[in-house]
């Protein structure tokens, strides 16, 4: 009995040792290679996936092998060689599998010993812009994604390659490579960052591939001695490492990813992130089984798929919230592979075949396969995106994401209000800023970065300085400023302290959607709650959005909101002057980059402001003082090289004032037809709104159209969901349990 023990113990050892060098096994295995042939041609969107990446490759190994030696910055022509040269090489690599041409392992071989010879004899890069400079690119971040595809590209023409090859180029490519990267590079290998997580995944691949313990450990476990000083800083001023922290891929599972699967660095870096990620944990599933790296954190990784998705307007574009580039969305490449491994490793939803659909694409590999499949055999879903609230932080108890969505004849508006914690050297300071959407326009907007991503012309592709002295700064954004400071005084470790509080959220009547939090750290002795409802009031044309901005303090102040809206002002209620000769609305905050173009004063209880966008009418109506101050500003002061967008934008200032509450409506209405130059429904619907109570338990707010019907909104500033509530106003009773009640 002993002696079977033993036997079979070795036989497992034997199985696990072969196992570990089979090859391919990463995102291909030879079982999943077995699968996929035999599933060619029959299989539309995989077939067609195929043909289009084959005639990519095809023309590429047509021409010279062309590894230059790195000098540019990000769009420049040794940049983009490299960054085509991976991605051809996975590429290649992945052809090589599926359609078994030697063409394809020849191409990978030959460019493999092309980078071997060059490798070595490689300084930093000559670019000093970043903090961790890499030796291919000017960052070590694109030295990762170089070692992410290629360890693909290696992993898939290993058992093609010659054991003297197979030696060369460990020894003098990958080896070094995920040295550099990790114990060379440790400021960039060991924090908790989007650049961390594409070292970590890089050296853990590349470890997987060669089967070297210690560059796996690294990759999922980071460094054990860093010599990382405490106060080490990246380009963006955020800090490298906390005291204690731990590191490596796990950890960035860990830290940033809240239990609901939102990433803290906003979903532009999430999108960005989402193919390390997913690719490592694919790798890790086929490579080591028992981890169960997909049930990690109660399953994080799937989880975070779908909350990507949601952070996407009606055309599948991401909100910028943080540093976030317009126009990114969910039909980028990351987010290809992401759906295609959420849905084979996850739990085959439908829902997910029908964005896979809308892509158009899938990846080359046995998700992407089984994609397709389901496709074919017309079993997607609809994916519907519902009101949610996303929260924030390792525990999520720091902070939270609002959405609201709600809808009127197949006619979509989006509120996205913003009540997280810092967000990491990417965050902004905008604390319960919020964007308002109509299907894909933006009605009142964040401005998102200052950067042209990979264009040259522009800073070499990098961040611009615009985006600390303007993009991030709380004048940027839709919520308040105190004194013409941003929040936290603009300074980093503070603002990574602290997250604004969520009161309460209540999505459970379509037509009256509420959330509301409170924020108290981001000025000294200063607190400000803001409650937003997404209203269907039938004698509206669309939903309209209620914004209350109740502000308590114990000095006076200078208080300043502004609404960046789109588009051509059609017309206000209110008189202005406008500047002969523009000037800066102030010298530095943020402030230094908005031209005053016109100012006028309130001399109202309401202001109205009408513009057109996109052929449609917007307009914000705001309960003011008379003595309120209306700043027409436009984005575009001490910009000589001209990188900011010229948006223009409302402020309504309040001065010498210790609490105080903003109150606006924003709504959509008619439409506009450059064809047969007619305008319908051009007019706002509504003729005021009051403030009809105020005190520390209650607010109340009227809401009055032009056919004089009236709207009453109470609501509480504490969160009281089962508790019976009775207002007198007016000799009008009201009584209700909750947190809100409406009255037509």
């Amino acid at each position: 009995m002993r002696f079977i023990k033993i036997y079979s113990f070795l036989l497992l050892l034997i199985a696990s040792f072969i196992q570990a060098q089979e090859h391919p096994n990463l995102i291909l295995t030879k079982k999943g290679v077995q699968e996929i042939r035999q599933q060619l041609g029959k299989v539309p969107l995989f077939d067609a996936s195929l043909a289009d990446i084959k005639a990519e490759v095809d023309a590429e190994i047509l021409k010279p092998i062309i590894v230059p030696i790195p000098k540019d910055m990000a769009g420049g022509f040794t940049h983009e060689q490299h960054k085509k040269n991976y991605l051809i090489l996975q590429k290649a690599g992945v052809l090589y599998q599926i359609l078994n041409e030697e063409k394809y392992a020849i191409y990978v071989r030959d460019v493999l010993l092309a980078y071997a010879r060059m490798y070595p004899t490689l300084p930093i890069h000559p670019q000093e812009r970043s903090y961790s400079r890499g030796k291919l690119f000017w960052q070590c971040l694109n030295d990762a994604n170089w070692l992410v595809y290629v360890s693909q590209a290696y992993d898939c023409v290993y058992d093609f390659l010659s054991k003297k090859e197979r030696n060369l180029l460990e020894k003098e490519l990958f080896k070094p490579f995920a040295k550099f990267l990790s114990v060379e590079s440790p400021q960039f290998f060991n924090r908790i960052h989007n650049h961390s997580t594409w070292g970590n995944v890089a050296v853990g691949m590349i470890g997987l591939v060669m089967n070297d313990k210690t560059y796996i450990d690294y990759g999922l476990n980071g460094l054990k001695e860093d010599g990382i000083a405490p106060d080490a800083r990246d380009n963006d001023g955020g800090l490298i490492k906390k005291p204690g922290q731990k590191t490596g891929y796990l950890a960035n599972l860990d830290d940033p990813f809240s239990p609901d699967g939102y990433y803290t660095e906003g979903p532009y870096y999430q999108r960005y992130a989402m193919y390390p990620f997913m690719i490592f944990a694919e790798a890790l599933h086929n490579t080591k089984p028992e981890m169960k790296i997909f049930d990690y954190k109660n399953g994080v990784l799937l989880k975070s798929v779908y909350a990507l998705l949601n952070l996407t307007n009606s055309e599948g574009e991401f909100f910028p919230l943080n540093d976030g580039q317009k126009g990114m969305s969910y039909y980028s490449r990351e987010l290809v592979s992401a759906v295609n491994i959420a849905y084979y490793f996850g739990n085959q939803d439908p829902s997910l075949l029908s964005i896979a659909k809308k892509q158009d694409r899938v990846s080359l590999d046995n998700a992407g396969l089984q994609v397709a499949m389901a496709i074919r055999d017309a079993k997607e879903k609809p994916f519907v995106k519902k009101s949610l609230l996303l929260t924030d932080g390792s525990d999520g108890k720091q902070g939270s994401v609002g959405i609201i969505r709600s809808k009127k004849d197949n006619n979509e508006f989006t509120l996205v209000m913003k009540n997280t914690s810092q967000g990491l050297s990417h965050g902004h300071y905008d604390k319960m800023s919020y964007s308002f959407y109509n299907n894909a326009n933006e009605i009142l907007q964040d401005y998102g970065l200052a950067r042209f991503v990979n264009i040259e012309q522009k800073n070499g592709g990098g961040y611009l300085k615009e985006n600390k002295t303007f993009a991030k700064q709380t004048i940027a954004h839709n919520t308040l400023v105190q004194d013409e400071v941003s929040h936290f005084g603009g300074d980093f470790e503070t603002g990574s302290k602290y997250f604004s509080e969520l009161i309460y959220v209540d999505y459970s009547n379509p037509d009256f959607q509420i959330i509301s939090a409170k924020e108290v750290n981001a000025y000294p002795n200063t607190e400000f709650q803001r409650t937003m409802i997404v209203l269907n009031v039938p004698s509206f044309e669309n939903p309209i959005l209620l914004d209350v901005l109740d502000v308590k303090s114990n000095a006076k102040h200078q208080y300043d909101l502004p609404y960046y809206y789109n588009g051509q002002i059609l017309s206000t209620s209110f008189k202005y002057d406008s500047a002969r000769s523009v000037e800066p609305l102030g010298t530095k905050n943020g402030y230094q980059h908005l031209w005053r173009e016109a100012t006028g004063l309130a001399k109202a209880d309401n202001i109205q402001l009408t513009w057109m966008h996109n052929n449609q009418f917007h307009s914000l109506t705001a309960v003011t003082s008379t003595d309120d101050e209306i700043i027409l500003a436009r984005i575009g002061a001490n910009d000589p090289e001209f990188n900011l967008r010229k948006d223009p934008t409302l402020i309504i200032r309040k001065k010498d004032t210790h609490n105080t509450t903003y109150i606006s409506t924003t709504e959509t209405h008619g439409s506009y037809s450059y064809v047969t130059e007619s305008a319908k429904n051009a007019y706002s619907s509504i003729k005021k709104i009051e403030e009809i109570y105020n005190d520390t338990t209650y607010i109340g707010i009227k809401i009055t159209d032009k056919s004089d019907k009236s709207t009453v909104l109470l609501f509480t500033k504490n969160n009281d969901t089962t508790k019976e509530h009775q207002l007198t106003i007016d000799k009008a009773v009201y009584k209700w349990t909750g947190n809100s009640i409406i009255k037509y």
